[in-house]
């Protein structure tokens, strides 16, 4: 049996039991915490924790790792709830583009964006890009990921997009945290269909899914919608034939334009909402009380030099607000959630402590993680972030340009 005890830690974070699924509003801007703290863990589990003075001593020394945290932070590891974490290349040349003037749809138009990574990815083996994926993914931990969201999407095709989350699927048994699989074949209209989105549709209803749903490639559908993709009646049609096949619905809604997307998410059951840099107040209306998560995802305004979503909004309306990275080769290629942590604050005005719950309790919810992550307690896998030494969570965001993370410890 694997055993670590960490002690003396300065501030042990999002600490307790009996948390709620998520928090909203204004519990948002608060963080449980326990001063000179320990934590102890067995074989990945959480099995106790509290004040140093608490602290009764070891009685079993074998097989203990015994880490020394004065100075340093310990919380639960961050949730990723959105990435396209595999993909065959990097789009540099539609980055030099926009900064030439060209925005990201019109990109999209002469044939780059999402079909650019699909061309790229459809002569690329399984085994190449489960290789390059794992590499990512271990950077991504050493940034202080603990569990993570990859998307298909850059298929297109059936064996295109089963073989995506075919390498998603091994990423779960080989990459070391907890992953979940959304199958996004509604992310754009191949070429071919580009006049014939019903026979798309089909594919994806007809052929994609029934496949998906045999071996058990998926825990989640998406659908990129969203003018020039996917209008709301189509997402809405494909959300229903993937909620038929057990997936549950997370959403790429109102990045460009607000088209009643999010209420139509919301009554299909969707666990999430994700982009929203466009929001009114029927959006606000739809999700209150509603389950959904909405999830801001601030990488991809940044490089985008689009709006930022409204999170203060939200809160201030007594919503909860998610965290994501959008980590992709076209319009987010950052997959260090550090970064994430501090555009949340700077660019939207969330304190550090919102921006923590938004990365850790509300983006394991966006997961469906609520029993494992997200939270310090008793029995919870979640992995932790131990810290280098640092004066504050504040310092976290504020020297944006730094890896505060020390290690990644524990999680199965």
């Amino acid at each position: 049996m694997a055993k670590i005890l960490i002690k003396n830690i300065k501030s042990l974070l999002q600490v307790g039991e009996d948390f709620p699924a998520y928090v909203a509003g204004s519990a948002m801007k608060t963080v449980p915490a326990i001063d000179d703290a320990f934590l102890a863990l067995e074989d990945g589990v959480i099995v106790a924790y509290g004040p140093m003075s608490e602290w009764g001593g070891i009685t079993d020394w074998r097989d203990l790792e015994i880490i020394d945290a004065e100075g340093c932070f310990v919380f639960p590891a961050f949730c990723d709830a959105h990435t396209h974490t595999v993909f065959a290349a990097s789009r540099e040349e539609e980055f030099v583009d926009r900064i030439n003037g060209l925005s990201y749809e019109e990109i999209a138009l002469k044939g780059g964006g999402i079909l650019n990574s699909a061309g790229k990815l459809a002569g690329m083996s399984e085994d190449q890009l489960f290789e390059e994926a794992l590499v990512r993914i271990q950077r991504m931990k050493t940034y202080g990921t603990g569990a993570l969201e990859i998307k298909s999407g850059y298929g297109l095709s059936v064996d295109a997009e089963l073989k995506m989350l075919r390498v998603i699927k091994r990423l779960k048994t080989e990459a070391g945290i907890v992953i979940k699989a959304t199958f996004l074949g509604a992310h754009a209209f191949p070429k071919a269909y580009k006049e014939d989105h019903e026979a798309y549709i089909k594919l994806i209803v007809d052929e994609m899914l029934p496949k998906i749903a045999e071996e058990n490639l998926a825990d989640y559908i998406d659908v990129f919608c969203e003018r020039n993709y996917f209008s709301v009646e189509e997402m809405t049609r494909i959300l229903q034939a993937g909620k038929a096949h057990g997936l549950t619905p997370k959403v790429h809604v109102n990045q460009f334009s607000i088209l009643g997307g999010v209420k139509a998410a919301v009554e299909c059951g969707a666990l999430s909402v994700d982009h929203l840099e466009e929001c009114d107040e029927a959006d606000i209306a739809a999700l209150k009380d509603s389950g959904c998560m909405p999830t801001l995802l601030p990488g991809c305004s940044h490089f985008l030099s689009i709006p930022f979503g409204n999170a203060r909004g939200m809160m201030d309306a007594g919503l909860p607000v998610a965290l994501a990275s959008d980590f992709n080769p076209g319009s987010t290629p950052c997959d260090n959630l550090g970064m994430i942590f501090s555009l949340g604050c700077v660019k939207m005005k969330m304190t550090p402590e919102e921006a923590l719950n938004a990365l850790t309790i509300n983006a394991a919810y966006a997961m469906g993680l609520s029993n494992t992550h997200g939270t310090i307690s008793l029995g919870k896998t979640t992995p932790v972030i131990l810290t280098k030494k640092i004066p504050s969570l504040a310092y976290i965001p504020y020297a944006f340009g730094d890896v505060h993370v020390d290690r990644l410890i524990g999680g199965n």
